[in-house]
């Protein structure tokens, strides 16, 4: 099978296509034949060695993922042909083939495209947990939703939304801020204007739950923001910064972070039986950006980093040639 494969820990440049062994499933395992993988920010972090839990060298990158099961090893419930989508592959999805451990699979709904299923996992588990989880957020509150554009930002909009909530996000785009609002936003902000945090506190009364992708820039300001009692969720944070306490003091606001990678299992059967229910539904719809061929794996890292997307960047790992037209 072919395969992305990873030597050495650095740039984008690393990543290598390659051939490898058709995988086989031991007791509780699964093979899935991968029909499309989702490009995911940590993905580009693991591969520089910048994050906290480093993979053996060499390693597939890679957790989002979608496609059929081809082979299953004994005490699975799964059948060959079912569609799912998964996380946490014990080989990385930046392939024809991932293994898995067999609950760390869910059934991908037939309405769901794989490209769609692709990007299910990492943003739409990570924007539940900080949003309701550790945001505690409830119907009627008011939500600001900083990157609202990106993958994680637009599956918390709709969560949200489909919630009974006020939202409230930001984008630096045009076409990322209408797609936003498609979502059913009720009001974005486009954070590259000078007085957008100004413009968001006379659009409201206050803000409830704050879902942070930057914190090294915002987190100041949304403490400012913050009805009493309320909190601030850290997705994201590119560097150090200093805040004032007394803000948090005075609201007696909550600042906390999170990590899918620390989710404990509980939760994620919670999370998972959630997003289950709104895909199967129609409440909750991956929206896919840009698709690449898998040996454009190097330019989907570079354009998840640098270029403002409004939606999910999957891999195609059945393609053989490049490059596929954005959607």
């Amino acid at each position: 099978m072919r395969v992305i494969q990873v030597q050495r820990f650095g740039g984008p440049e690393v990543m290598e296509l390659a051939t490898a062994a058709d995988l086989k499933p031991e007791a509780g395992q699964v093979v899935v034949s991968i029909q499309a993988a989702g490009v995911n920010p940590v993905d580009t972090y693991i591969r520089g060695g910048q994050y906290a839990r480093r993979p053996d060298l060499p390693y597939i990158p890679g957790i989002d993922g979608a496609g059929t099961v081809i082979a299953v090893g004994s005490g699975s419930n799964w059948q060959v042909g079912d569609r799912v989508y998964g996380g946490w592959p014990l080989t990385g999805t930046y392939g024809e083939q991932a293994l898995y451990a067999a609950d760390q699979l869910y059934s991908l709904p037939p309405q769901i495209s794989f490209p769609e299923g692709a990007g299910i996992f990492v943003p739409y588990s990570t924007a539940y947990r900080a949003l309701m989880l550790k945001g505690l957020a409830r119907p009627g509150a008011t939500v600001l939703i900083h990157g609202a554009t990106g993958s994680v930002g637009l599956a918390a909009v709709q969560i949200a939304v489909n919630a009974g909530m006020r939202v409230l996000g930001t984008g630096g785009s045009e076409q990322g801020r209408e797609r936003v609002l498609a979502q059913g936003a009720d009001q974005v902000f486009d954070h590259h204007d000078e007085g957008y945090l100004q413009a968001i506190a006379a659009a409201t009364d206050g803000v409830d739950v704050v879902l942070e992708m930057l914190a090294d820039v915002n987190l100041e300001a949304d403490l400012q923001l913050l009805n009493r009692g309320g909190r601030v969720v850290i997705i994201g944070s590119r560097g150090r910064i200093g805040i004032t306490p007394r803000e948090i003091m005075a609201r007696e606001a909550v600042v906390t972070g999170m990590t899918l990678f620390s989710t404990p299992p509980e939760e994620m059967a919670e999370i998972q039986a959630a997003l289950g229910a709104g895909l199967r539904q129609g409440t909750l719809k991956p929206i896919v950006a840009q698709r690449f061929f898998l040996s454009e794996a190097a330019l989907a890292h570079q354009r998840i980093i640098t270029t403002p997307s409004a939606g999910n960047l999957v891999l195609l790992p059945t393609e053989t040639e490049g490059p596929y037209s954005p959607l």
